[in-house]
C-alpha cells in the first residue's frame, strides 16, 4: 500500500473508534442508566449538533467553487 491509502485507512479507523467510544459512552450513559435532568439538555445539543453538521452539508453542496481545489 501506498502512504495515501495507510494514511486514509488509519485516519478511517481512528474515526470508527472514536464513533464507538461515543456509542458506548452514550448507551452505558444514558440508555442503561437513568440520566434524569441531563436528558432534555443532551437532547438539544444532539439536534444542535445534527443541524449544524446539515447546515455545512448543504453549503458545501451548493457551493460551485468545492471541485475548483487542485485536490481534485
Amino acid at each position: 500500500m501506498d502512504t495515501r491509502s495507510s494514511t486514509g485507512l488509519l485516519g478511517t479507523l481512528v474515526i470508527a473508534t472514536l464513533v464507538a467510544l461515543g456509542l458506548f459512552g452514550f448507551l452505558n450513559g444514558y440508555v442503561i442508566d437513568s440520566p434524569g435532568e441531563w436528558l432534555a439538555p443532551t437532547i438539544g445539543s444532539l439536534a444542535v449538533a445534527v443541524a449544524v453538521v446539515g447546515v455545512l452539508i448543504v453549503a458545501g453542496a451548493r457551493s460551485r467553487r468545492w471541485r475548483q481545489n487542485p485536490y481534485w
